[in-house]
């Protein structure tokens, strides 16, 4: 008889698997003991949508043209909501006929994308530590990754210059405000990554789900800025309009790469569902201030962390962006291990830096969703494990 054939794909088995896996046991185990759960493992915002916007989908779903299959054709008002964005927001002028696309979500665009824009065997360059999708969606795309650290002392900003010579990238992807880092870039230094990739026949995708996300005057670029020749951007209504289980975004930026993002989102799927569209252009139209507020409430809980992880002796700037604090423990050598004893110990969960990648080892990534006073209480509860369950090696070694 044959054997029992094995169904997963080579591309599915190179899918990394994840250690948040190993997190998740760890917070059952931590109910299992009667301990409460602070979960600040997951950058998912715990805040509403703003309510026009709710109620812009509500009607939708009342509404029966809304329920058949959408076209292109029946995207063109998002586009022309996301052209207008960019327009005011960054005085970035798109074509939305040919320049802008809407995304069920920004992690599926970039997927997409790098099915659209490589071909097995190409190289991709991707920040160490970055997102853990990331990998995943270039292991389907059968792309070879390239690393490049993200350090500290240049601001967790890549050194493109030390990207060896052979190397020949078909891409480069980067995030800022940056996840998991919370580091910012300016404007200079997409220009400087620009010029880079241009001169190497190099695709710029820049993933921007946190470009409304900032505190106090801060406000973030875009890469568009630098020019719309080999840029595309993915941005997401996930994180700036809490609309993370809506699913939608877009893409824009240069034609041809949009162009070939369409015709691979063509043969797999339509487009978001036209009631969340509606909703989404009218959250892209809506007042500066109406994003403001929601970013100020993470920046409050930014405020009510830093005191209480600097007072832990933990080495953590404070973000100018984005909804995480990236912290580094003194002498931890491995961040999985201590992030799976916290939760067991504490019931606080945390992400661990080598989830992102080796260059992240030594950190954990705090996610501000929850209000500042469990902030803090979450920060008590991790001074308070014993000496010997900070001490790097105690619990056993886990693989990212």
């Amino acid at each position: 008889m044959c054997p029992p054939p094995t169904w997963s794909s080579q591309r599915a088995s190179e899918v990394p698997g994840s250690v948040f896996s190993l997190m998740d046991a760890a917070k059952s185990r931590a109910r299992a003991a009667g301990l409460g759960i602070i979960d600040l493992s997951i950058g998912s915002s715990d805040l509403a949508p703003p309510p026009e916007v709710l109620e812009e989908l509500r009607a939708a779903t009342h509404d029966p043209a809304t329920y058949r299959y959408p076209l292109f054709s029946d995207t063109a008002p998002l586009r022309a909501a996301a052209a207008a964005y960019l327009a005011r927001r960054f005085g970035v002028e798109v074509d939305p006929g040919t320049e802008v696309l809407p995304l069920i979500g920004a992690q599926e665009g970039l997927a997409h994308l790098l099915l659209a824009v490589t071909d097995p065997g190409d190289t991709l360059l991707l920040p160490d530590p970055g997102y853990p999708p990331y990998l995943g969606a270039a292991a389907l795309a059968g792309v070879n990754v390239v690393r490049v650290p993200l350090r500290p002392e240049r601001g967790f900003l890549p050194d493109l210059d030390a990207v060896p010579a052979g190397v020949r990238p078909r891409a480069l992807l980067l995030n800022y405000p940056n996840n998991p880092t919370s580091a910012v870039a300016d404007l200079a230094f997409f220009r400087r990554a620009a010029a880079w990739c241009r001169a190497r026949g190099t695709l710029l995708i820049h993933d921007h789900p946190y470009a409304e996300l900032t505190f106090g005057e801060y406000r973030a670029p875009s890469a568009l800025q630098a020019g719309m020749e080999g840029v595309i951007e993915l941005h997401s209504l996930s994180k700036t309009h809490h609309m993370g289980g809506f699913r939608v975004g877009f893409a824009a930026g240069d034609a041809g790469a949009v162009a070939a993002l369409a015709r691979v989102k063509g043969a797999v799927d339509f487009h978001p569902y036209l009631g969340i569209q509606r909703a989404a252009a009218l959250a892209l139209g809506l007042p500066e201030e109406v994003g403001r507020r929601g970013a100020a409430v993470f920046e409050a809980r930014r405020d009510a962390l830093m005191p209480e992880l600097r007072a832990l002796g933990w080495e953590v700037q404070t973000p100018q962006a984005s909804m995480y604090a990236w912290a580094r423990v003194p002498g931890l050598r491995d961040s999985v291990a201590y992030a799976v004893r916290a939760a067991e110990v504490t019931g606080v969960a945390l992400s661990p830096g080598r989830a992102f990648g080796e260059a992240g080892e030594g950190f954990v990534r705090f996610a501000l969703v929850q209000p500042p006073g469990v902030l803090r209480e979450a920060a008590r509860r991790l001074g308070g494990m014993r000496d010997e369950s900070l001490r790097p090696g105690t619990a056993q070694r886990s693989s990212a």
